[in-house]
């Protein structure tokens, strides 16, 4: 079995999931897969891709991870109730070659948000994990290491960098779990006090690390469908999560609409009452520039807010970003694919989006436009159209 736990997944999948519980029961919807990468045959591995999602289908979770769960302030007790009861269904998940072919497949997932909510992120790691013990029998592990050793000493050798501090986010586009258990122990062991923590709940409670997230692309689409008005579906995202989390997980997730559609929304009252917020797409200097200018000019003080940099980033990168925002706000960083795929080979892009909730489409519209996913044109133009989002050139 590649995921033996439940507890194997982001954080942010359990405090969105939460929120569903406690304000969305009810919502359905529904996931789509795609890989970015070009001439990728995923259709060999399909029988053993499902073999892998059954058995992820029986896990159940064990006494001691719900009493980790119940640790944590910002999880309430009922929420951890019903995670005791509760399992994954392969009934809501189907796996199949793609129509298209050119040996694309098609992972779709349908059914309410509150069942269906925790598939994705280990799915990924599943595909990933099977198509590279199919593809690399002997992996370079070697290789592996001296690049995670290099990374490190690039953050603890300079003098510059002491309050430089980097998170594992790489469950979902892992190598393998057995590798992702490896960066995490090096890098606990290694970079010490620049070690924020990781997002993957069972190796931050196998670790003793500090479990890192708030809330995904995924939780701000659904509000399109889920909100009073579609133009309010990103103020109404923000109000629900701060009742539900009253001051804990302040952090805003700034690119569903693009930085301009997020800033208009982003006005004194959610610059006081979030921490901070998030890039994951777009140039991240700029976004950092524009976050800045925008505090001080809703004259809040930046030097207190949380600048967190997700997307896509290596440690040189890291280290740039740093470097010019240490000294005006707080900086933050987490690292996926290049900790826990960068041995050697070609990463898979993958992903699991949402693409409809309550049976109409919802979409993203990030400042990186290969990250956009919705298969309806029509309410993309709508989209576009409602929150004054400009076609890109």
């Amino acid at each position: 079995m590649i995921i033996t736990s439940l507890l194997d997944t982001d954080l942010y999948k359990f405090t969105m999931m939460q929120v569903v519980l406690h304000h969305f029961p009810g919502a359905q919807v529904e996931y789509r897969f795609k890989c970015r990468n070009e001439g990728i045959d995923l259709t060999p591995y399909i029988d053993e891709i499902r073999a892998e999602i059954a058995a992820l289908c029986r896990l159940r979770f064990r006494e001691e991870e719900l009493a980790y769960l119940r640790g944590m302030r910002f999880l309430k007790s009922d929420f951890v109730d019903f995670l005791a009861l509760f399992h994954m269904s392969e009934k809501y998940i189907s796996v199949a070659p793609a129509a298209g072919g050119n040996g694309e497949i098609d992972i779709s997932v349908k059914g309410p948000w509150l069942h269906t909510i925790l598939f994705e992120v280990p799915v990924l790691a599943i595909v990933n994990e099977v198509y590279f013990r199919a593809t690399q029998s002997t992996p370079d592990y070697a290789e592996g290491r001296a690049r995670l050793k290099n990374k490190i000493a690039l953050i603890t050798d300079d003098p510059a960098l002491a309050g430089c501090m980097i998170a594992d986010y790489g469950t979902r586009r892992r190598f393998s779990h057995d590798w992702h258990a490896v960066v995490v122990d090096t890098l606990k062991q290694q970079l010490g006090p620049h070690f924020a923590g990781t997002s993957n709940v069972m190796f931050a409670f196998r670790h003793g690390l500090t479990p890192l997230g708030t809330m995904a692309h995924e939780y701000l689409q659904a509000c399109q469908a889920l909100g009073p008005r579609l133009r309010d579906s990103q103020v109404f995202g923000f109000e629900t999560w701060a009742r539900e989390y009253r001051g804990d997980l302040g952090i805003a997730l700034s690119d569903v609409y693009g930085m301009d559609a997020f800033l208009r929304d982003y006005d004194l009252f959610f610059c006081k009452l979030f921490d901070g917020a998030r890039h994951d797409s777009g140039d991240p200097f700029e976004w950092g520039e524009r976050l800045l200018a925008h505090y001080i000019k809703n004259r809040v003080d930046p030097a207190g807010k949380v600048l967190v940099f997700s997307d896509g980033l290596d440690f040189e990168k890291v280290a740039a970003l740093y470097l010019r925002f240490k000294d005006r706000a707080k900086v933050a960083f987490g690292v996926g694919t290049n900790l826990t795929n960068d041995i050697g080979y070609t990463p898979l892009q993958i992903v699991m989006k949402m693409v409809r909730c309550n049976g109409q489409p919802v979409a993203k519209l990030s400042d990186t436009p290969s990250k956009d996913m919705c298969n309806d044109e029509a309410y993309v133009a709508y989209l576009r159209q409602v929150f004054d989002i400009k076609p890109r050139q």
